[in-house]
């Protein structure tokens, strides 16, 4: 069934579809169906908007899938249940069930399926209800999708999205808990985003499904339901940000700490603890795990010259390693103290909420680690 809806969109196996124009009359119709100000009592023009990571999401998902239509949604449950997490809310009423396709639960079939869409031209977005499940499918998305443009001399682009949530949510044990940025991020082909705020998800998902080449789009559970302001840049069809490029948050002179996904905002809070005690910090919101913005990075360290990096995954092999690595190559001259690194506890995740909490970074952390370098 799955193959003979994607034949027909590809029309029998020839060249992509045609990209549908845009309606300005819908873009309006879409903010104000999603943004969370739109219910808002408040008759003040002038209040501030703010819209959640799902609803950014399912706003992204949208006007992509009526700009372009070769733009499908497909995975477990994203049809007729709405998504698991209702990310893709009123898309099947909207685009059909040709171009919003409920599967089996079998990821490595319907990656497989994704993957080869986008040989002959479409632009699947492939929907997982967690990152842990996609390990069933992982040799789609390594060995088929990263490596098939080099492999085909650039001749066959890959553009596909791999997205879903990422990391630890609450109480789900250590099989639905681990965090994938560092195996991603470390292979060629692959460019690997983790947005934070529902700037981030909206802007960054445009620009995956966007993008030629195949892209793992790395959400948190947890943020889903959380509301962020959202300037009338974002809510317009053209917002979208670059892959590569990293967000300064809050500029700072005395210490600068990276991050990125969930752990951005316990960043920010361990900021403004550390401002009571005159401690200036610098937080940078990665965006982007592959490419990584080393420049911007670098930058900051040079201007700070103390850096603690911040992530949920294992310290071995991960983000913070990484970026330890560039600022030893690039600007060690600049470090006046050793470079700290917050990452998960080196185990598997326990069930039990208290040795959760343990095994996870928490802002107290990263308050102890920035005072330990000043």
């Amino acid at each position: 069934m799955l193959i003979k809806i994607l034949t027909r969109l590809v029309g029998g196996g020839g060249g992509g579809v045609a990209a549908a124009p845009r309606s300005v009359s819908f873009l309006n119709k879409t903010f104000r169906n999603y943004s969370s100000s739109s219910s808002s009592s408040s008759s003040n023009s002038s209040s501030v908007k703010k819209m959640t990571v799902r609803d950014a999401l399912n706003s992204a998902l949208d006007e992509e899938m009526c700009a372009d239509r070769r733009v499908l949604l497909m995975g477990e449950e994203v049809g007729e249940y709405q998504g698991a997490y209702k990310v893709s809310k009123g898309l099947l009423q909207k685009h059909g069930p040709e171009r919003v396709i409920d599967t089996p639960i079998t990821e490595a079939g319907f990656t497989g399926i994704g993957v080869g869409a986008a040989y002959y031209g479409l632009r699947p977005v492939v929907e997982y209800m967690t990152f842990n499940f996609a390990m069933q499918a992982i040799d789609h998305i390594i060995n088929s999708a990263a490596k098939t443009n080099y492999m085909s001399a650039g001749n066959i682009n890959v553009p596909i999205v791999f997205r879903g949530p990422n990391g630890a949510a609450a109480g789900v044990g250590a099989q639905h808990s681990q965090c994938y940025s560092a195996w991603y991020g470390s292979v060629p082909g692959l460019k690997v985003l983790a947005p934070y705020s529902s700037e981030d998800a909206r802007g960054l998902l445009k620009a995956a499904i966007r993008d030629p080449d195949p892209v793992v789009f790395l959400e948190n559970e947890l943020l889903y339901g959380e509301a962020f302001p959202v300037s009338d840049e974002v809510v317009d069809s053209s917002f979208c940000i670059p892959i590569g490029k990293a967000k300064i948050e809050k500029q700072g002179k005395h210490v600068t700490i990276t991050s990125f996904s969930k752990m951005v905002g316990f960043s920010l809070k361990a900021a403004e603890i550390l401002a009571e005690d005159g401690i200036d910090a610098e937080v940078i919101n990665l965006r982007s795990i592959r490419p990584l913005d080393r420049s911007t990075i670098n930058g900051s360290v040079r201007k700070t010259n103390r850096l603690v990096t911040v992530e949920e995954g294992y310290p071995q092999h991960g983000v913070g390693a990484e970026i330890c690595a560039s600022i030893v190559e690039d600007s060690f001259d600049y470090l006046d103290a050793p470079v700290e690194r917050i990452g998960g506890a080196d185990v598997p995740m326990p069930y039990a909420a208290n040795l959760e909490r343990m095994a996870l970074p928490q802002v107290d952390d990263i308050v102890r680690a920035a005072k330990r370098l000043i």
